[in-house]
Formats: structure tokens, C-alpha cells, sequence
């Protein structure tokens, strides 16, 4: 029997809704567990939620969960995810019968399942407490000290307050957010030496307290890296969307010196969905905060380097190598780029939303502000998957979610399996042929006109939350007069290049663009920044990999 090996009384987990084979399970840990540690049952995936967000108030730890699969509200997957933001180090096992062990091998992508065990398990002595003993040895030889935590001061309608729990977030940043007019939030303002007359106030976990900070000073503070360890690279990739993050991972694993450099978080908009379902290898779905952590540890496992919060401003070529210039006026160079720079939601034109914006009117979908809209309206703008799984995702805490989108339908835009998913839920309504034309509010959003252009009716409707997933706006007018680009400013690669048999102006070499290739030989592009490219994160993956085969190319061929 594994001994105790800390003071801390740790905490064993099991969840079963059927009343019968949850006591048995706790029974027979309890038999030979219940001495060193404590063992909590619950009926719901809901209930052991609730009773571990009380441990983790108390500061105790949890050591195995221990979840069946077939669950109504809740599955044990579903379950399992939720419990691995408030225990990530908790050994995860997934009860099943015999017919679902499809589901648990799965389920080993999805949550990263440490073990699934077969219904039913006697005798315990030889199916049940060997698998218990080895995860608990497993957790006491791994650090399941709380991680510190910043703390963020803000106000709640704040748009800085929004950009900085944003970053955090999306950098994988543990924090925590207290409003400044509470009690807690005005003790921390005062110990930090400011009367909060300018917000938001970070905390950082030696606490240093940095008011209203830049983005680079946030980064440079909470442990990110910003700044380049060497001058000189084989592979620059500027972006870090699925496209950089994949070229990345295929440059780095192929002995590339890849440096990946992203002006906020990796992930693009894809780390920004809360649910991506069509991705190859992941049936049952997969964040795109998920997908992109791994992806961004898989890259620094193969040896690329990962800057953050540094903006690109310039391209240049100085003979074999191109240099990349930053905003700060620091530099970088090397033999070939990528350009992965994605794309981001256009804005609303429409009348009184722009001074609202992070204020109640947010681009992408702010899931640091989901919290927020618990039993409340929200309107999203958007008809594509995008939008969809936006939707999807806000219904669980809102009273209601409107998706206004401009066409006669989603079909031409949806993946048809969101779009059956957004019918069988019954608190998002869908309302087509539909606009914003103007926001309302003085410190937050307060109402939205909107107009119905079939009937050209116009309503007023109260709202604090919009959020909005419209168009595709390239990231590239930093390469203005350097990189050919088409109207739209999308850059036009490969052979879209070659107009009437000629190459582009300021061509050098004798041979045309390789597919990828730009106007600047050894400068290519893959994923959405590309003209006529697929806005799918499939294919921005797989060109982010194809125009690393075209970088060997090209430097085999200088």
C-alpha cells in the first residue's frame, strides 16, 4: 500500500451517477486508502465540480479522479476536462464498459487520460489497487504544489483590463481577476502602493506590482520570452497561428534554427475557439487553447525558440538574408521567412460601437469574459464556424445567445454539423438577413440597433454583450511596397505570381516561385495570410509543413 509521504491529507475522487457501483467504488478505496487519504463520492460530474472547487478554496490537493463515461448532462470526458483546470496534476482514470473503450482511448487526446479500467474490477487486489498505487506513486514523484498566481486589479468595463486577461490567458498565464471597487481588489491596490485611479494594477507572483502595463512588459514580467537568443536563424516564422506553429514544429524537428515570433499569443483565431470538432484525430473535440499548447510545447521540445509580444514592422533583403525589424527598432535575420500572420475580424462599421469596443463589444470570442455573461443576452455577429462554436460555447452559461448574421441562412457558410448542434439548442436563436447599425452606451455597451433587411424593420434591444466573428482582414500592410499583394492585401505566392509568362518585377533567380514562394525569393507564406488559401486549420497546418519542405529546397539550391 502506498504510504503517505507529505502532511497534507490529499483527496481520492469518484464519480459514478449509478448509486450502486459509485458505493463500491468508494467502498473498496476506502478500505484500503481511507487512512492516509481522503475519499470523496460523487453522483454527477456537477457535484464533484462543486465539491472540488471547495478543496481547491481550502488549498488541499487531489490526487486521482477516478470518472465513468456514461453520465447524463456530463460525461466522465466531459467531466474530466472541466476537473483538469482546477487539478492539473490529478491522475485521471475513466471507468468503462467493455463497449466504450473506443470512447477512453480517446479519450487519452482529449484529456490526457492516465489509465481507463474495465466494469467490473474484481477483485479490487488485482484490477483496481495496483492501477491506484502506481498513479499515486506518479503524483507524489510531481510537483502538485499550487501554481503561483498573478493577480489582476481591473475594472470590469475596462478595455485594458479585457486585453490584459486576454493575454494572460491566451499565454497560458495563470491569474486571477478581482474587480477594483471590492474589498479584496481595494487591499491589493493599497498594498501595491496606487489608489487605482489608473487600472488595471498586475501583480506579478514576486510581487511587483506594474500599472496599465504594455503588452512586452507584461510578457517580459510573467515569464514569457521576448527577446532572441541568437542574431542569426535558418527559419523565421512571424506568426503563431496554426500555420507558424506547424512550420515551426516541422523546421525545429528537421534541425532548422527556427525562431517563431508572435506580436500577442500563438494560437491565432483557432486558440481562440472553445471547441473545434472537424480537426483531424480528435472526435470528440478539442479547445483551441488545447490544441495550440501542445502544438506550442511540441515546437520547444524540437529546440524553436518562441518570442512573444514583439511586432513585426519591416522585411528587408540584404543579400542572402532577410531581416525582419521590430517595432521596438530591434532586428533579426536569416537565410529564409515564413510569413504565418493569419488574419483578424474586421471591425463593425456601425455607428457607437468602436468606443465601446473591449467594453462590451469584443472581437473573437473573449472567453476570459464568459464568467461574466452568466444568465445574461448575448448577441453574436457571424455566420461561419467561427461564430457557431462561439455560440455553442456562451449557451452554457447565458440565459440567451442571438446570432444576427447577414445572409439568408447558414448553410453557405457552417459546417453542417455546428449547424445541427446550434438547431437542438434551445436558448440560441438564429436571425437572418439581420445587421447591427449602431451601439449604445456611455461607460459599456448598453443597446443595439438592429434591422431586419428583408422587412427593413428597425428594433432597439437591450445588450451588454456582442461579440463579433465577420470577415477576414490580413495582417500585412507592414509589407507594403516589399511583397507583391492582391487588392484585399492577401500575398499572392507560387505560381499566381507569373502573369502572362513573366515573373515578378525584381525577380533574381532563373526559375519561378516555388508554391508557397512570394515575390522575395526565400520569403514564403502559409495559412490564411495567403491569397485564395482555405481558412481551414487543417490546411493552414499542412502549408505551415509545406513551405518548410520548400525552405530545404531553396537552401539546398542557393
Amino acid at each position: 500500500m502506498t504510504a503517505p509521504r507529505s502532511a497534507v491529507r490529499t483527496a481520492l475522487i469518484t464519480v459514478d451517477d449509478d448509486q450502486s457501483v459509485s458505493r463500491a467504488v468508494s467502498r473498496d478505496l476506502r478500505r484500503r486508502y481511507g487512512e492516509n487519504h481522503r475519499i470523496i463520492r460523487a453522483d454527477s460530474g456537477e457535484q464533484a465540480l462543486d465539491a472540488m472547487r471547495e478543496l481547491k478554496l481550502r488549498g488541499d490537493h487531489v490526487a486521482v479522479i477516478l470518472a465513468d463515461y456514461r453520465m447524463p448532462r456530463m460525461n466522465g470526458i466531459e467531466f474530466l476536462e472541466q476537473a483538469m483546470d482546477l487539478f492539473p496534476t490529478a491522475r485521471r482514470v475513466l471507468l468503462t464498459a467493455y463497449a466504450d473503450t473506443d470512447a477512453a482511448i480517446d479519450a487519452i487526446n482529449v484529456v490526457d487520460l492516465d489509465h481507463y479500467l474495465l466494469k467490473p474490477w474484481d477483485p479490487p487486489e488485482e484490477k483496481l489497487y495496483p492501477v491506484v498505487d502506481a498513479l499515486l506513486d506518479a503524483w507524489h514523484t510531481t510537483d502538485h504544489r499550487p501554481v503561483p498566481e498573478t493577480k489582476v486589479i481591473g475594472h470590469r468595463w475596462s478595455a485594458r483590463s479585457h486585453d490584459v486577461r486576454d493575454f494572460l490567458a491566451r499565454n497560458q498565464v495563470p491569474y486571477r481577476w478581482y474587480l477594483a471597487d471590492e474589498p479584496e481588489g481595494e487591499r491589493l491596490l493599497a498594498a501595491a502602493g496606487t489608489d487605482g485611479t489608473t487600472l488595471p494594477v498586475v501583480i506579478t507572483e514576486n510581487g511587483e506590482a506594474l500599472v496599465e502595463p504594455t503588452d512586452s512588459q507584461l510578457a517580459s514580467r510573467v515569464g514569457l520570452s521576448t527577446a532572441p537568443a541568437a542574431g542569426f536563424y535558418d527559419m523565421i516564422v512571424i506568426g503563431g497561428g496554426p500555420a507558424g506553429l506547424g512550420a515551426a514544429v516541422y523546421g525545429a524537428s528537421e534541425g532548422l534554427r527556427t525562431v517563431l515570433v508572435e506580436r500577442t499569443a500563438t494560437g491565432g483565431q483557432a486558440g481562440q475557439s472553445s471547441r473545434i470538432e472537424n480537426y483531424l484525430g480528435f472526435p470528440d473535440g478539442v479547445s483551441g487553447a488545447q490544441l495550440t499548447d501542445r502544438a506550442r510545447r511540441q515546437a520547444a521540445k524540437f529546440g524553436a525558440e518562441i518570442l512573444t509580444a514583439r511586432d513585426v514592422v519591416g522585411l528587408e533583403v540584404n543579400g542572402s538574408g532577410r531581416t525582419v525589424r521590430f517595432a521596438d527598432g530591434g532586428q533579426i535575420d536569416a537565410h529564409t521567412v515564413i510569413l504565418a500572420t493569419g488574419v483578424s475580424y474586421q471591425q463593425l462599421a456601425a455607428p457607437g460601437l468602436e468606443p465601446l469596443t473591449g467594453r462590451g463589444v469584443f472581437y473573437g470570442s473573449a472567453l476570459t469574459e464568459a464568467s461574466g455573461c452568466a444568465g445574461q443576452d448575448i448577441y453574436i455577429v457571424g455566420g461561419a464556424n467561427s461564430a457557431g462554436q462561439a455560440a455553442v460555447y456562451f449557451a452554457r452559461h447565458a440565459r440567451s445567445v442571438v446570432m444576427l448574421v447577414r445572409g439568408p441562412s447558414l448553410e453557405a457558410s457552417m459546417s453542417h454539423y455546428l449547424i445541427e448542434q446550434i438547431a437542438g439548442i434551445p436558448t440560441i436563436s438564429v436571425r437572418t438577413c439581420t445587421e447591427v447599425l449602431a451601439g449604445h452606451g456611455t461607460q459599456h455597451l448598453e443597446q443595439l440597433t438592429i434591422r431586419d433587411n428583408t422587412t427593413g424593420a428597425t428594433e432597439t434591444v437591450d445588450a451588454q454583450w456582442l461579440f463579433v466573428f465577420i470577415g477576414a482582414a490580413p495582417r500585412t500592410d507592414w509589407l507594403d511596397g516589399v511583397i507583391v499583394r492582391d487588392g484585399r492585401g492577401f500575398v499572392i505566392a507560387g505560381p499566381d505570381l507569373v502573369v502572362d509568362g513573366q515573373r515578378p518585377r525584381g525577380w533574381s533567380l532563373d526559375r519561378d516561385p516555388y508554391h508557397l514562394e512570394t515575390s522575395v525569393p526565400g520569403v514564403f507564406v502559409a495559412g490564411d495570410a495567403r491569397a485564395e488559401s482555405v481558412k481551414r486549420v487543417a490546411s493552414a497546418v499542412g502549408e505551415g509543413a509545406m513551405a518548410v519542405t520548400l525552405v530545404h529546397r531553396y537552401l539546398d539550391k542557393r
